[in-house]
């Protein structure tokens, strides 16, 4: 039997409302296949050396293993709104676990770099899959008044997995060849596999809509060239590239694209074909918190891509120092997450939001004064900081953002919230990491040491990133409370 969305009486608390135990179960199966595909997302990051060494490749194609399952992850999530009314889930949850294992195994056992890669893309097809239907799934089956508090659970996912990647990776490496931070996976993916195979039932309803085939192309073609020439936007400042001309033409093929796939989306709503229903930016109370999360996230994604590489050329630590540094915010905001999404449940999002942007303003304006001598101490207590900011500001934005949708809109809804995601840490990655570039040669033109011109660019980076927090404070003051005892606006 599937479950049916949880009715609520009107009046109760949040302390009154109880979450049955056969949810808690489904939604612990879920979180765990999330948490290990979010961990390996960051878990390559200190293996490219390793890696480049193994194939006797450059850092330009060793990329390929970060953009290519960025695009893979950009392709896949906008067809999730389509699939998880389509298909049941216990068939998505299978899909992504097997695309995933699949993976694990390919890139564990590559002899050559193109099969790593393959491995990676199919990798990112399952983690594209999981997090929506974890995100529909708890909106679905928790009472309205108990989803900030699962909401908050499922962040320790978000923040907790990708901080400890580097740290794990570090560790598996002093000992082991890289092949093994595939190979340690595979026994985690499996159990968790034959777990969701015992205990998994059917969320919803599903529909028999056929699938607009036309729209997946142009999905495909708009938000794969527009998450490439996002990732690639340094070119478009730098004379001497030979990729100017390229990035310029992906940028407006994809933006046509975008354009093309909006209006047909539109065309198919009638008939309730829409692989994406677009109507949910027509609701404020989605749109606005989902315009503040795309700031969040493009200052979050850029500022710990940049902060590593600071740690390693300005300060010269190692790989598992620099890990090492990063573990305690990230566990700090995991801890955090479930206390925040408690308070939510009873305050909601204003109490909170306004204390944590207004902390990650001071935490990245405070980064920005990072310099080649300073120490240890003060690095992890800004980054502490910045992690507890993340921590009282995402919970509240997603919980309110999809708490504002009927319910046959949150499979859309987690969809194009997590594409908002991948285009917004596309766009913060790769202006964060121009603006290091431009500030690391202007300061390397003067005479600078490495060192110290690492340093001149990862302030110029931080301050950029100070600017995305300084537009969410703004915005965050148009988010509003959703009543819980609606579903949401309906939306025709």
């Amino acid at each position: 039997m599937p479950y049916n969305e949880p009715s609520a009486p009107r009046n109760s608390s949040s302390e009154d409302v109880k979450i049955p135990g056969s949810v808690i179960v489904v939604l612990v199966v879920l979180v765990f296949a999330a948490m290990m595909m979010f961990l390996n997302e960051t878990i390559l990051s200190v293996a490219l050396p390793a890696i480049m060494a193994d194939f006797g490749i450059e850092a330009e194609e060793a990329q390929w293993l970060t953009t290519g399952f960025m695009l893979t992850m950009a392709i896949v999530i906008p067809t999730t709104g389509y699939l998880l009314q389509r298909w049941s889930t216990r068939t998505i949850f299978l899909a992504a676990l097997a695309s995933f294992l699949t993976g694990t195994v390919v890139a564990a056992s590559a002899p050559v770099f193109g099969v790593l890669l393959a491995g990676r893309v199919l990798q990112a097809v399952g983690t594209a899959l999981i997090m929506p239907l974890l995100m529909t799934v708890a909106m679905t089956v928790v009472p309205a008044q108990r989803r900030g508090t699962v909401m908050g659970t499922i962040s320790i996912v978000m923040a907790v997995a990708p901080a400890l990647g580097p740290t794990v990776s570090g560790l598996i490496l002093e000992s082991y060849t890289w092949h093994w931070l595939f190979w340690v996976m595979v026994p985690l993916v499996a159990v968790v596999l034959v777990c969701g195979l015992i205990f998994l039932r059917n969320i919803g309803e599903t529909a028999t809509t056929p699938l607009d085939v036309f729209s997946v192309l142009l999905s495909a073609v708009a938000f794969g060239s527009l998450i490439y020439a996002l990732s690639s936007l340094g070119e478009l400042f730098d004379p001497q590239s030979t990729l100017r001309g390229r990035v310029i033409t992906l940028a407006v093929v994809g933006i046509a694209a975008l354009v093309a796939f909006v209006l047909r989306q539109r065309a198919l709503i009638p008939s309730g074909r829409a692989l994406l229903d677009l109507r949910v930016f027509t609701l404020r109370d989605f749109t606005i918190p989902v315009s503040v999360l795309l700031m969040v996230f493009g200052a979050l994604l850029g500022a710990v891509t940049i902060l590593p590489l600071y740690l390693q050329t300005s300060l010269d630590f190692s790989e598992r120092t620099t890990g090492l540094i990063l573990l305690p915010g990230g566990l700090l905001n995991g801890l955090l997450s479930p206390f925040v999404g408690r308070i939510f449940d009873r305050v909601g999002p204003r109490p909170l939001l306004f204390p944590g942007l207004l902390l990650l303003v001071g935490s990245l304006a405070a980064m920005s004064t990072l310099d080649e001598s300073s120490t240890l101490l003060t690095v992890m207590i800004m980054h502490m900081c910045f992690s507890v900011s993340l921590g009282l500001s995402i919970t509240p934005l997603m919980t309110t953002a999809l708490g504002s949708l009927p319910a046959h809109l949150y499979g859309h809804g987690s969809a194009s919230l997590n594409t908002v995601q991948q285009l917004a840490g596309a766009m913060g990655t790769a202006l964060l990491i121009m603006m290091l570039g431009r500030g690391t040669k202007t300061a390397m033109a003067s005479g600078e040491t490495v060192e110290v011109a690492t340093a001149h660019g990862t302030h110029w980076a931080f301050l950029l990133g100070t600017g995305f927090a300084v537009v969410a404070l703004v915005l965050s003051f148009f988010v509003r409370r959703v009543p819980t005892s609606a579903q949401g606006a309906s939306a025709h």
